[in-house]
C-alpha cells in the first residue's frame, strides 16, 4: 500500500454511497478547508471526478493531484468533494452519449446524481454557500468532458466548471452542441480550461475550438491556459489545478 498522504481535513463521506440515479455506490472524499470547525463561515464547492486520485496516494490511479496540499499551501477557503470514478462504468458515466466501443452513455444518470442527491447532501450537512454562482464542477480527461457537459446542461446548479485536458474527440459535434446549448439567455458561467501539448495536437486544437465558440457568448468568462511541456497526467494535473483555483478567486 502506498503511504498516506492526506491532510488532517480530508474525510471518506461513506465507502458505499447510494446513487439512486444508477443503482450503485460510491466512495466520497471531502476536503474542508483549515478552520472550519472553529468558525460558522460557508463555503463555495467545487464537486470533482475521479476521487481516488485527488487527495491520496494508496487510492490514486497513477499519482495523486494534492489537492488538499495545494489548497492548505493557498489558505484554501473551499469545500472540495471528490467523486469516486465506477472503474469499468468509468467511460459510459463520464459520457452522455452511447459509444460504440465502451457503451451505453449513462452521463446524464450520472450528472443528476450530483445536482439531485449529492449536493442536496452536502448542502445539509456542511456549511456551504448553496447557490449556484458558488458551485463549480470539475475533472480531467473524461471527467473534464462531463464537467463540460455539467456545465452547459446544468448551467441552473454550476456556476463554473475547471475541465482539464477533455476528452472531446468522443463527440464529433461536440463544438456545435455547445455552441446551440449556449446559445439564447442563459446564467453566467466561468469555464477554465487546461490543455497540453504533448497531450495531442487533436485535443489541443478541440479545445481552442470550443473556447473560440465560448467566448462569443457574452456570460461566459472563459480561461484557457495551454502548457507547451504539459501530459496527460495527474502530476500536470495537479500543477493546472493550481492554476485554476487562483484564477477561480481571482
Amino acid at each position: 500500500m502506498k503511504n498516506e498522504t492526506t491532510s488532517p481535513n480530508v474525510h471518506i463521506i461513506d465507502e458505499a454511497f447510494y446513487m439512486p440515479q444508477l443503482d450503485r455506490y460510491r466512495r466520497i472524499w471531502l476536503y474542508l478547508p483549515a478552520g472550519y470547525d472553529s468558525s460558522e463561515a460557508t463555503y463555495p464547492v467545487i464537486y470533482m471526478h475521479d476521487g481516488q486520485n485527488l487527495f491520496e496516494e494508496w487510492s490514486a490511479f497513477s499519482e495523486e493531484w494534492s489537492i488538499d496540499e495545494t489548497l492548505d499551501e493557498q489558505h484554501g477557503q473551499c469545500i472540495v468533494v471528490g467523486i469516486d470514478n465506477g472503474g469499468g462504468k468509468r467511460l459510459t458515466e463520464y459520457n452522455i452519449y452511447d459509444h460504440p466501443e465502451y457503451g451505453k452513455g449513462e452521463g446524464r444518470s450520472y450528472l443528476d446524481f450530483i445536482v439531485q442527491t449529492l449536493k442536496p447532501y452536502i448542502d445539509h450537512h456542511f456549511r456551504t454557500k448553496e447557490e449556484r454562482e458558488f458551485t463549480w464542477i470539475g475533472g480531467s480527461s473524461m471527467g473534464g468532458l462531463v464537467s463540460l457537459y455539467g456545465a452547459f446542461y446544468y448551467a441552473g446548479s454550476f456556476g463554473g466548471a475547471a475541465i482539464f485536458s477533455p476528452s472531446l474527440q468522443l463527440n464529433e459535434q461536440i463544438v456545435e452542441e455547445v455552441h446551440h446549448a449556449f446559445a439564447g439567455s442563459r446564467p453566467a458561467q466561468r469555464i477554465y480550461f487546461y490543455a497540453g501539448r504533448q497531450e495531442s495536437e487533436e485535443m489541443v486544437a478541440k479545445t481552442k475550438e470550443m473556447v473560440r465558440h465560448l467566448k462569443t457568448c457574452t456570460y461566459c468568462d472563459v480561461k484557457l491556459v495551454i502548457s507547451k511541456h504539459g501530459e496527460h497526467s495527474e502530476e500536470n494535473w495537479r500543477e493546472a489545478f493550481k492554476g485554476f483555483y487562483k484564477w477561480m478567486n481571482a
